[in-house]
């Protein structure tokens, strides 16, 4: 696959999506980014901005597997790993599968269910393979999770703990969208939700997207960018309004979605531009407000844009 082709296939893809969810387009540039970046999702917004149709219509485009999973309290482990079960015919137990292996997995309204059963996903995020009676099962290259969730100030949310945020690779708000959107949504799904005229699927099948991220691995990130990232991440450590700053796991996430902006830009190349333009989706969710700080209001977007500002990038 070349720059060129992986550019087209990108556009058509976020074409397609925006014939669904309007005024979307930098959300689903990031979904197709972290896709080619083999990282996760987190999508955040108040209930009826589009939020599981968004991952639904992303995931329809491809020709991957694709499962969902309402999340809600009553939701155990094993109904999202699945189970071993006895199998009296053959005196053997046999795994029913969880809807978890599965490509691309829509985990909706993510927040709506305990910890424990929020834990289940840890293993998949980090590793790709879940562990079930203390047998490994691989998931494959294209698992990917996309997951929902409301904000936490509503009721029956509970929040996500750090180690799993920072297994996400982008948390992106879902807002409301601008008027001329809205009045075109209506127009268009005031009276059927189904869309039309959409084009065949753009990252067609699992070779694809292997090959897609080959050519992101070739994709040049400069020595002097490689210590422009980590300044920034360190910056988050000692910063005084951050009890808690960026893991070093954070920093090898941000370097790899750099280069897939570059190449999904053309670039066979990474421009400081290209950093700055994913650090807020990258570490905003993983930092940690000072309690005073949450007080005073700050938001841990405006912690980082204030940390791009002081910290030099390389010419």
């Amino acid at each position: 696959m070349q720059l060129d082709e992986l550019h087209r296939l990108a556009g058509q893809l976020r074409d397609d999506i925006e014939q669904v969810v309007f005024g979307q387009r930098r959300v689903a540039s990031l979904l197709i980014n972290a896709l080619l970046s083999e990282g996760h999702v987190l999508l955040e917004g108040v209930p009826g901005t589009a939020k599981t149709l968004l991952a639904m219509t992303f995931a329809e485009r491809l020709s991957l597997a694709f499962k969902r999973i309402q999340f809600t309290p009553d939701l155990m482990p094993g109904d999202v790993l699945g189970t071993n079960l006895f199998n009296f015919q053959t005196n053997q137990f046999v795994l029913n599968k969880g809807p978890i292996f599965t490509q691309i997995l829509l985990a909706d309204e993510i927040n709506r269910t305990p910890p424990k059963t929020q834990a289940a996903l840890l293993e998949a995020m980090q590793e790709r393979r879940v562990t079930i009676d203390g047998t490994t099962y691989e998931l494959g290259d294209g698992f990917m999770v996309v997951a929902t969730q409301n904000p936490i100030e509503q009721e029956g949310t509970y929040p996500l703990p750090e180690a799993q945020l920072d297994r996400f690779l982008f948390k992106i708000h879902v807002g409301y969208p601008e008027r001329a959107h809205e009045l075109q949504m209506l127009r268009i799904h005031g009276q059927s939700r189904k869309a039309s005229n959409l084009t065949t699927p753009s990252l067609t099948d699992l070779d694809a997207l292997r090959r897609a991220r080959a050519l992101i691995d070739t994709i040049t990130l400069s020595e002097p960018l490689l210590e422009y990232i980590v300044d920034l991440v360190r910056a988050t450590r000692v910063h005084p309004a951050l009890m808690s700053g960026a893991s070093p796991r954070s920093a090898t996430m941000l370097a790899r979605a750099s280069r897939t902006l570059a190449a999904l830009e053309g670039r066979d190349y990474v421009i400081p531009d290209d950093i700055k333009a994913l650090i807020v989706p990258t570490l905003a969710h993983r930092l940690v407000l000072t309690p005073a700080a949450e007080m005073d209001g700050l938001r841990a977007s405006t912690i980082l844009e204030n940390i791009v500002e002081k910290v030099p990038a390389p010419r």
